[in-house]
C-alpha cells in the first residue's frame, strides 16, 4: 500500500514492516557487541590477580589474543552486512523514508539520517571500541610480560639444603614431564615456574615459591569428634557391600551367610570381655587384589570347581570380623574401583593423589599391593604405613628391606616394600615377625563332634597338596604311609590327563568344600609333604625337611593337647615310628580358641586399636646420644626387666612392661630362647634393647660397638667380643640364628589360647 503524505514523500507501508525485523536484529548485533566488549575487558582485568601462576597468565593472555581477532571479525561482518543492505537503503532514499511507525521507531537519530548511515556509525562505533580494546590488551601484554619476567627470575631451582633432591627433580621434569598426563592435570606446562609450583605444592622436593598466594588460615579448624566403632550382629549390609558377578564372592557370601550366628555370638562375647572400653571407629578399604581381573582371576572360574578356596576363606572372615566390629567398610575388586576410592589421578601412575587419602586403614594382598604402588605415585610411600597385607602363602621370615634382600639375594615377596614386617598378616603363625591374621573354623557342638568322632575311619590319611609337582620324589614315603594307612588325595588334573601320583592313592581332585571337609572329618589324620599350604599353614620357621601332623607347634607348648608330630622323611625308620604312634593315639576333634570367631575378633580388635606403624619408634642413628635404657638386671641375673620406677614408653604396644630381654645361646634363634622360658618373642620391644647400655646391664664384655645392617642385631659376636647393633629397623627379626653370634632377644607373656596377643594387649 502507497500513500502521499502533506510533503508529497511516497510512504511504502509494507516495506516498514519488512524492515522491522532488520532494525531488531541492527539493534542485537550492537548489544551484543557491548556486552562481549565488557566481558573481554573484565576478564583480562581479572587476569592480573596477584598470586596467579604464570602459565594461567599465559592461557588468559592468549585468550585476549583470540578475543582481539574476534572483533575484528565482527567489524568485517558489518562492512559486509553494510553492502548487502546497500540495495534496501536505496529504496529507503528514492522513497525519503524517515520515519518509522511503532514503539522501535529510530527517530532518535539526527533528521535526515537513513537507514544506511545509521548501519555505518554503529559499525563505526565497534570499530573504535575494538581499536581501544587493542590498545589495553596490548599494553596488557606488556605488563604482563614484564611480571612475567620478573617471575622467571624467581622459577629457578633453588639452592637449599633442607631440599637436597630439589634441582635434580628438576631437571627431570624438563626432559620427561610429558610422559605421563598426571602432570599436565596438575598443571604442569612446560614451563620452569610449573615445574616448580608442582614440585612444591603437589609432590615435596621443592621449598615454597614466596611469590605463590598461599595464604594460611590463621586458625585450624578444630578436628572432627571421632566416632566410636559398635558391635554389629546383622550381616545383610556387609553382603551387599561384597558385590556379586563373581563365583569367588558367590563362595565368600554363602561362607559369611553360614557363620552369621556365630559370628553375632562371638560379638556378644567379646563385647562383654572389653566392658565399657570405648574403639574408635576405622574408615577401611579392602582391596581383594587377586579378584581383579587385571592380576588374571585365576580363581573364580575353579571356585565351583573345588579350586584354591583358602584364599576367598581368609578374606570373607576378615571381612566379617572387620563389619562385625563396627568399622566403615569398602570393598573394591576391580582396579578401576581402587583408583577412584583413593583419588587417583588420570595418567600412569606417577602423580601423588588428588586428596589426602580417606581410609585410616588399607587390607589388601600381594596383587593388590603392587596395584597401589604402581597407581598412587609418591603418595605410596606416604601412606604405605596405613596398609596391612594379607599374606596367604608366605612363610620365610620377614627380611623386609631392599637393599639389603637384594645384597643378600632374597627374592621373596618380603624383601621389597620396605614395609614393618608386622604389617604383613599371615594366614597361620609362621614367625613372631609377622602378625597372625588367621580365619575361623566353623565351631561344633557336642553331637557334631560326636558324629564326627564316631565316622572316622581308624586307618584313613589325607594327601594334602593339589599340585602332583609337590609329590615327585616323595614315592618312598608314600609306599610307607600306604602300608598302614588307606592313601587319599585331593590333586587336581585334566579330565584326559590324569595326575601323576601312585597307583595307590585314591585321588577325589578338587573337590568342593562341604565334600572336602567330609573327607577331612572322615580322616584319622591330614599328611603334608614340603611346601605344600598345610606344612606352611602349621610350621613356625623349620627346615623343610620336616612334616607336620594334626595340629601346629604351639599347641603342644601353649594349649596341651600334644598332637603334633615332626619326622625328617630322609629317616624311615623315625617316619615309620611316627605313624605306628599315629594309629595307637586317640585325636578328639578340638578347636583352638584362635580360630573361632571370638577369637579372631579379639585379635583383629586389639590390632586396629593399638597397631600404629606411622609412629613407631626406631632406633637411634649411629653415633647419636642413646639413652640408657629403662631395665634392671633380674635378681637372678638371668635376664632384664623393666624398671618398675621407669615411665612406660608413650605408644608402645604391646605394653612395654611386659618385656623381658635374654641373651640367646651361641646358634638359637629368638623364637626359641623365648620358647624355652615359656615366652614369645616380640619383635616391636627390639628398638628398646638396640643399645649398647642393654649388653652393660646384662654383664656382656664389648670390646667395641658397631653399627650394621643385619636381621640378626643386637647380637654378641664371639670370638671378637663385639656388640653389634642394628642399622635398620625394618630388619628386626625374632628369626634366624648363627653359630657366630648371640643375639639380644624380646620376650613376652602372652594370652592362653591366643599367642599373638599380650595379656594386657586388649
Amino acid at each position: 500500500m502507497i500513500t502521499v503524505n502533506p510533503d508529497g514523500k511516497i510512504m511504502v507501508r509494507r516495506c516498514l514492516v519488512t524492515l522491522r525485523p532488520f532494525r531488531l536484529f541492527i539493534l542485537g548485533i550492537g548489544f551484543f557487541s557491548l556486552c562481549f566488549l565488557m566481558a573481554s575487558l573484565g576478564g583480562q582485568f581479572s587476569a592480573r590477580r596477584p598470586g596467579d601462576s604464570p602459565f594461567t597468565i599465559r592461557t588468559e593472555v592468549t585468550g585476549a589474543l583470540e578475543s582481539r581477532g574476534v572483533l575484528r571479525k565482527m567489524s568485517d561482518l558489518l562492512e559486509l552486512m553494510v553492502k548487502r543492505v546497500d540495495a534496501l537503503a536505496r529504496l529507503e532514499n528514492s522513497s525519503e523514508l524517515h520515519r518509522a511507525h511503532g514503539p522501535l521507531a529510530l527517530d532518535r537519530w539526527p533528521p535526515g539520517a537513513g537507514l544506511m548511515e545509521r548501519i555505518q556509525a554503529i559499525a563505526q562505533n565497534v570499530s573504535d571500541i575494538a581499536v581501544k580494546v587493542d590498545q589495553i590488551l596490548r599494553h596488557s601484554l606488556i605488563l604482563h610480560s614484564k611480571v612475567s619476567e620478573g617471575r622467571r627470575d624467581q622459577c629457578e631451582a633453588p639452592s637449599d639444603p633442607k631440599f637436597p633432591d630439589c634441582s635434580g627433580k628438576v631437571e627431570w621434569m624438563r626432559a620427561r614431564w610429558t610422559s605421563d598426563p598426571c602432570y599436565a592435570f596438575f598443571g604442569v606446562d612446560g614451563t620452569e615456574c610449573s615445574f616448580l609450583i608442582y614440585l612444591s605444592e603437589v609432590e615435596w622436593f621443592c621449598p615454597p615459591l614466596p611469590w605463590r598466594n598461599r595464604t594460611a588460615p590463621q586458625t585450624a579448624p578444630k578436628p572432627l569428634p571421632k566416632a566410636q566403632a559398635v558391635f554389629r550382629s546383622n550381616l545383610s549390609h556387609l553382603l551387599d557391600l561384597m558385590g556379586s558377578g563373581k563365583e569367588s564372592l558367590i563362595f565368600m557370601k554363602k561362607r559369611t551367610r553360614r557363620l552369621a550366628a556365630q559370628w553375632a555370638l562371638a560379638a556378644q562375647r567379646l563385647a562383654r570381655k572389653l566392658g565399657g572400653t570405648q574403639r574408635d571407629q576405622k574408615q577401611i578399604l579392602v582391596h581383594i587384589g587377586f579378584l581383579t581381573e587385571e592380576s588374571g582371576d585365576v580363581f573364580s572360574p575353579r571356585v565351583l570347581k573345588g579350586g584354591p578356596l583358602g584364599e576367598m576363606v581368609q578374606w570373607a572372615d576378615i571381612l566379617a570380623a572387620l563389619y562385625v566390629l563396627g568399622h566403615g567398610l569398602r570393598v573394591t575388586v576391580s582396579l578401576k574401583e581402587l583408583q577412584s576410592n583413593l583419588g587417583v589421578p588420570p595418567g600412569r601412575g606417577n602423580c601423588p593423589l588428588t586428596v589426602p587419602l580417606p581410609f585410616d586403614l588399607i587390607y589388601t594382598d600381594y596383587h593388590g599391593l603392587q596395584q597401589m604402588k604402581q597407581h598412587m605415585g609418591l603418595s605410596f610411600r606416604k601412606y604405605r604405613c596405613r596398609i596391612r597385607v594379607i599374606d596367604t602363602f608366605g612363610t620365610e621370615p620377614a627380611y623386609n628391606h631392599e637393599e639389603y634382600a637384594t645384597l643378600h639375594g632374597y627374592r621373596t615377596n618380603w624383601g621389597y616394600w620396605n614395609l614393618n614386617p608386622k604389617q604383613f598378616m599371615t594366614m597361620f603363625p609362621h614367625t613372631p615377625d609377622n602378625s597372625f591374621m588367621g580365619f575361623v573354623s566353623e565351631e561344633l557342638n557336642q553331637t557334631e563332634k560326636q558324629r564326627i568322632k564316631a565316622g572316622k575311619a581308624s586307618n584313613m590319611a589325607v594327601v594334602y597338596g593339589k599340585e602332583a609337582s609337590i609329590w615327585k620324589g616323595k614315592e618312598k614315603v608314600l609306599s610307607i604311609l600306604s602300608e598302614h594307612m588307606e592313601v587319599h588325595g585331593t590333586v587336581f588334573y585334566e579330565s584326559q590327563r590324569p595326575p601323576e601320583v601312585p597307583a595307590f592313592v585314591k585321588n577325589h581332585g578338587l573337590l568342593p568344600q562341604p565334600e572336602f571337609q567330609q573327607l577331612l572329618r572322615k580322616a584319622k589324620t591330614r599328611f603334608s609333604p614340603p611346601h605344600s599350604s598345610l606344612n606352611h599353614e602349621f610350621f613356625r620357621g623349620k627346615p623343610t625337611s620336616r612334616e607336620v601332623f594334626s595340629q601346629h607347634p604351639y599347641a603342644e607348648r601353649f594349649i596341651g593337647k600334644p598332637h603334633v608330630w615332626t619326622v625328617n622323611y630322609n629317616n624311615s625308620g623315625e617316619f615309620e615310628a611316627a605313624l605306628k604312634a599315629i594309629l595307637r593315639t586317640q585325636v578328639d576333634p578340638y578347636l583352638p580358641y584362635e580360630y573361632t570367631c571370638e577369637g579372631m575378633l579379639e585379635r583383629i580388635h586389639a590390632y586396629i586399636q593399638h597397631q600404629d606403624f606411622c609412629a613407631a619408634p626406631g632406633p637411634a642413628p649411629p653415633g647419636a646420644g642413646v639413652p640408657k635404657s629403662p631395665f634392671v638386671l633380674a635378681p637372678n641375673a638371668t635376664h632384664l626387666e623393666w624398671a618398675r620406677n621407669s615411665s612406660l614408653a608413650p605408644g608402645a604396644w604391646p605394653p612395654a612392661h611386659s618385656l623381658r630381654a635374654w641373651l640367646a645361646a651361641v646358634g638359637r634363634a629368638c623364637t626359641d630362647a623365648c620358647l624355652d622360658r615359656g615366652l614369645v618373642c616380640e619383635p616391636s620391644f627390639f628398638p628398646f634393647l638396640n643399645s649398647q647400655d642393654a649388653f652393660q646391664k646384662l654383664q656382656v664384655p664389648c670390646d667395641s660397638t658397631e653399627w650394621e645392617m643385619n636381621h640378626l642385631y643386637p647380637a654378641f659376636a664371639q670370638p671378637g667380643q663385639e656388640c653389634l647393633l642394628q642399622k635398620e629397623p625394618l630388619l628386626f627379626s625374632c628369626a634366624g640364628a648363627s653359630a657366630k653370634h648371640r643375639r639380644l632377644c624380646p620376650c613376652r607373656d602372652f594370652r592362653k589360647g591366643q599367642v599373638a596377643l599380650c595379656q594386657d594387649c586388649l
